[in-house]
């Protein structure tokens, strides 16, 4: 059986971003500007009030989907379609933005510790003019695999004969948050057509049949097309496993849009500074 291998490990980048919010940005860099379909990777989190609590006011977004995973603090969210709500330790927020939102996203504490993450997944051209949709995903509609060896939040995809919240999607993402005890193992069937990666939270593991050093917390590891994932906890270790379907389409970026062109992105522009971004 040919296991998963080690592609590349990457160290998250120092970043800011919103009202100054301090960050750790593993894809979205120089080192790694696109891993298709994924455009953005994003760790945030401090105890300390003054790298959070300025938040994320009102800014729009086109052409792109963002998912929210809260695993530690609240936030609150408000859109341009009207939703609105307060996200809470182990709570999802999945936003398709499609032909343009404007949204805001505020801590709701000024103390404490705040942790998340926030993905940024690619539409397909095809969908970048849909309506905006949004989806909150309580903490306890979460779908949970646990064993003596290890807990599986599974937000999307499927683990064994259990389906997260999130499914029939046209990129088939996978997102899992693993916690894995000390000495025992992940095991996962991956797609390898898909592309995959794992970022580690906390802890040391081991992939595969990788001779190199264990590797440590705050890391984002990219997988190669291998289809057997094999991951060894040296310690006490949380990580997340996230995969999804090539879309293999040409992309432009203009800050929080993301479309095929740059004609495309210069009339994202427009329409925002015209007023007719958010018109439903």
């Amino acid at each position: 059986m040919e296991l998963t291998s080690v592609k590349k490990i990457i160290e998250p980048m120092p970043a800011s971003d919103g009202a100054g919010v301090k960050l750790k940005r593993a894809i979205g860099t120089p080192e790694l500007d696109y891993y298709d379909p994924f455009l953005m990777l994003d760790e945030f989190g401090s105890d300390n009030a003054e790298d959070y609590v300025a938040g994320f006011p009102p800014h729009p977004h086109r052409g792109i989907e963002t998912v929210t995973y809260m695993l530690k603090g609240e936030f609150e969210h408000e859109d341009s379609t009207g939703a609105k709500g307060r996200m809470a330790s182990g709570d999802v927020q999945w936003m398709k933005t499609g032909r343009g939102i404007i949204h805001s996203e505020m801590p709701a504490m000024s103390e404490g510790k705040l942790q998340g993450f926030q993905l940024w997944i690619n539409m397909p051209a095809e969908f970048k003019k849909n309506k905006p949709e949004y989806i909150y995903i309580d903490s306890k509609q979460m779908q949970i695999y646990k064993d003596l060896d290890k807990k599986i939040t599974i937000i999307a995809g499927k683990f064994k004969d259990i389906e997260g919240p999130v499914s029939k999607h046209n990129v088939e993402p996978i997102y899992f948050d693993v916690e894995l005890n000390e000495g025992k193992e992940f095991n996962f069937e991956l797609s390898s057509t898909h592309n995959s990666f794992i970022y580690l939270v906390d802890g040391d593991i081991k992939i595969g049949d990788q001779t190199h050093e264990p590797i440590q917390n705050s890391k984002l590891i990219i997988l190669n097309k291998e289809k057997n994932l094999d991951v060894l906890a040296l310690k006490n270790s949380k990580f997340l496993l996230i995969s999804g379907k090539p879309i293999g389409e040409p992309i432009a970026r203009g800050g929080p849009f993301v479309m095929n062109t740059e004609a495309e992105i210069q009339e994202a522009i427009q329409d925002f500074h015209n007023g007719t971004f958010a018109k439903y």
